[in-house]
């Protein structure tokens, strides 16, 4: 997910730059498709605290950058209750990464 923000983010700042003039002159510079270069971009609107638990390894990577930019809300409050909503569904922890390193209980 680091890798995604990174790349979303150095994207935003090339379009903003005025390096490139589209999103389809950036994708074919960049030899990737534009919806996906699109739906990336989306990452660069991610509330701030969700940023952070990234990078700081808080959030879990079964998460996933897929499932934040497919599910992304503009509103940051919107974007924290989608997350914590996800990670509930996720066979463990996701939210803030696995409790103490111990593998999670088997069922009987």
């Amino acid at each position: 997910m680091v890798k995604a923000l990174a790349r979303a983010h150095r994207w935003k700042r090339l379009l903003e730059e005025g390096r490139y003039a589209s999103l389809s002159e950036m994708a074919r510079a960049e030899k990737i498709d534009r919806g996906y270069l699109g739906k990336m971009l989306r990452l660069t609107l991610l509330a701030s605290d969700i940023v952070e638990d990234i990078l700081n390894g808080r959030l879990s990577p079964d998460l996933g950058a897929t499932a934040l930019r497919d599910f992304l809300s503009a509103v940051w409050a919107e974007q924290r209750a989608s997350v914590t909503e996800t990670a509930a569904a996720l066979p463990h922890e996701a939210l803030h990464g696995s409790s103490g390193g111990e593998p999670p209980a088997r069922a009987p």
